[in-house]
């Protein structure tokens, strides 16, 4: 007797139907097809940094990787010499005092900290306070985890900062967690020390955890922050740090997590069953990284300097106005007010200039007029970029 065959009934969980694909792997596959067709397209969007790691870093990975003692599983709270290395690099950059052995957690990249944490202290239903314009895993995570999502607003005749008046005025019974990013991504905005005093004051009053995203901290910005470096700030804040962007080592996903202890074991817990930890040559060129003097850090920024130069004349080449005083390794610029969207700006730019940049709405509804530029380009192709643009433009008028 044939037997019954149900797979066509299989469902994947409730959960899935909570989030889509992430729009840059949407968008990417269309470019992949745009390239395969011949059109060469120039790529704005992404923020992964074309610059190397310190030829120092990469020596010590070089070497390292050659031993026959590293290729095992490492431990799950990173080798003792990164947590140490984290713990200098705060105190030397930010005057943040951190124990390397309670209070730094290593991650395999800040995105996979949002999860951590998230799962961490988020029950299904608990709330969790999310910044509109803001990083979309932030949303999309918080669903995964059953959270109800509040999204407080930014605005940019209030500095991208959030306001307190509003906030306080939400109801806040369920909610545990708060996330805030700065410098802020996507609109460059710059933390204050205020700005990170009343954040810890919210945190605390209301018994939120204020978890501050800071991968930004050293790009086009002179003068890095930490939440961490705000009193009482331990006591409800954690911040993610990642060498991502710093130090140029995306691919290697090397990142880490501070709080107090009770809330990095916390985190420890969710991860340990997780992953199985990061390879140990890595690990070792990473402490080498941090050890970056801060020449090295003004080389790279006056090349995104010089980038920055560039991608303001593609914003005015657009219509598009920007503010100056940005941070970060992108430039976040207003569309004119005869445009219909950012979305439809970005697109007649995909289609017509083959220059693909981000529209502001991924960022959530308050990015609508928005685009953004991403300065991961080398100098030559975002000249050609703004070639392309300049004609494109003329053509239209």
């Amino acid at each position: 007797m044939q037997k019954e065959n149900k797979a066509s009934e299989i469902k994947p969980a409730d959960r899935l139907s909570e989030v889509s694909e992430y729009y840059f792997s949407k968008k990417l596959k269309e470019v992949a097809e745009m390239n395969a067709a011949g059109k060469r397209v120039i790529n704005l969007g992404v923020g992964s940094p074309d610059l190397p790691p310190s030829k120092e870093a990469v020596d010590v990975f070089c070497s390292e990787i050659r031993r026959d003692d590293v290729h095992g599983y490492q431990p799950y709270t990173g080798i003792p010499a990164l947590r140490e290395g984290f713990a200098e690099w705060y105190r030397t950059w930010f005057g943040v005092a951190l124990d390397p052995q309670t209070e730094i957690q290593p991650l395999i990249g800040s995105k996979e900290g949002i999860l951590h944490v998230s799962l961490a202290f988020l029950n299904p239903g608990d709330a969790v306070l999310l910044p509109n314009p803001g990083y979309p895993a932030y949303s999309s995570v918080a669903r995964l985890t059953g959270a109800k999502l509040i999204y407080y607003e930014l605005s940019e005749s209030n500095g991208w900062q959030p306001d307190f008046d509003a906030l306080e005025r939400m109801d806040l019974s369920r909610a545990k967690l708060m996330w805030a990013n700065y410098p802020h991504m996507p609109t460059g905005a710059n933390a204050t020390p205020e700005l990170f005093e009343r954040l810890v004051a919210f945190g605390r009053r209301h018994g939120i955890v204020v978890c501050h995203d800071n991968p930004y901290g050293f790009i086009l910005n002179d003068r890095p922050l930490s939440i961490l470096g705000t009193p009482g700030a331990k006591d409800v804040c954690i911040e993610l740090n990642s060498m991502s962007k710093s130090h140029n080592m995306p691919g290697w996903r090397m990142a880490m997590l501070a709080s107090n202890a009770r809330f990095v074991e916390w985190a420890l817990k969710v991860k340990s069953n997780v992953d199985s930890g990061q390879f140990r040559p890595m690990q070792s060129a990473a402490v080498q990284a941090l050890r970056a003097p801060k020449a090295w850090y003004d080389g790279m920024n006056r090349i995104y300097r010089r980038r920055r130069e560039t991608a303001g004349h593609i914003m005015h080449a657009l219509g598009c106005v920007y503010d100056e005083r940005q941070s970060g390794m992108f430039l976040w610029g207003k569309i004119p007010d005869a445009e219909k969207s950012g979305e439809s700006l970005a697109d007649r730019v995909l289609y017509g200039a083959h220059v693909f940049i981000t529209p502001g709405f991924i960022f959530g509804s308050a990015g609508e007029r928005y685009v953004r530029i991403s300065l991961c380009c080398g100098d030559g192709l975002l000249s050609e970029a703004l070639e392309r643009i300049q004609k494109q433009v003329k053509h239209v008028h």
